[in-house]
C-alpha cells in the first residue's frame, strides 16, 4: 500500500490500481479527492469535510463512493443515490478493494462549552489507523498511525501519550497545517525521543510504502 500525504489531515491511499481518499477539507489540495474510488470522511468540520471537493470528486469519478457518518451523509446522499454510505463504531466495509474498520464515536473536547460532534476513525487493511479529530485507540493493532500532532484541542503531552498507548510501529503527522515551520523541530524531537515508536513527517505530495 503506497501512502501519499496531502495537506492538513488528508491522505491518500493506493493499492492494486485503485485510491482510497480521506478527508479531502478545505484545508487540502482543491484537487484532493479528484481521482478517489473511495472517499473517507471522520466527522463534519471544515478542515476536514469541504462539500465542493467531495461532489467534484464524486462528480468526476461515477464509480466513486464515499462512506462517512450521518452528519456528512446526509448533505451528499440526495444527490448521489446508493453511492453515499452512513457508517458509525463498529462497522466494517470493503471499500474500492480496501478493508475498513470504523473505530471511534466523538470529536475531542475543545472546550467544555463547546458541543462535540461525532468523529470516526477509520483502520484500513488492518494497518493504517486514521482517527479523524479525536485521540482513539482502535482495539486492533495498528502498524502505522495517522497522529494527528497539532489542534484546538490537543496538546504535545496528550499526542506522546497517545502514540505510547496505540503503539504503532511507526507514525506520520496529520493535522499539521496550524503548525509552523519553526516549530516543527521541537515536535519532532519530543515525539521522536519519547513516543516510543518510529515518527515521521511527510511533506505535502511526498509518499512513502507501507
Amino acid at each position: 500500500m503506497k501512502l501519499t500525504k496531502r495537506l492538513h489531515s488528508c491522505v491518500q491511499l493506493e493499492k492494486d490500481g485503485h485510491t482510497l481518499v480521506i478527508d479531502p477539507g478545505a484545508f487540502s489540495e482543491p484537487d484532493a479527492g479528484l481521482g478517489a474510488d473511495a472517499l473517507l470522511v471522520t466527522h463534519e468540520h471544515p478542515d476536514h469535510f469541504e462539500e465542493g471537493r467531495l461532489r467534484a470528486a464524486l462528480d468526476t469519478n461515477p464509480a466513486a463512493s464515499l462512506w462517512t457518518l450521518r452528519s456528512v451523509a446526509e448533505r451528499l446522499a440526495p444527490a448521489y443515490p446508493g453511492r453515499v454510505h452512513t457508517v458509525g463504531h463498529g462497522d466494517t466495509f470493503t471499500a474500492a478493494g480496501f478493508e475498513v474498520q470504523v473505530h471511534g464515536e466523538l470529536h475531542a473536547v475543545i472546550h467544555p462549552d463547546l458541543p462535540r460532534v461525532t468523529n470516526v476513525g477509520y483502520l484500513v487493511d488492518a494497518s493504517l489507523f486514521h482517527p479523524g479529530d479525536a485521540l482513539t485507540v482502535p482495539d486492533a493493532p495498528v502498524e502505522t498511525l495517522m497522529l494527528p500532532v497539532h489542534a484546538p484541542w490537543n496538546k504535545v503531552s496528550e499526542v506522546i501519550d497517545y502514540l505510547r498507548e496505540v503503539k504503532p510501529r511507526r507514525a506520520f503527522d496529520v493535522h499539521d497545517a496550524y503548525l509552523s515551520d519553526i516549530a516543527r523541530p521541537v515536535y519532532d524531537t519530543v515525539l521522536g525521543a519519547l513516543g516510543g515508536a518510529d515518527h515521521g513527517r511527510l511533506t505535502a505530495g511526498h509518499s512513502a510504502d507501507l
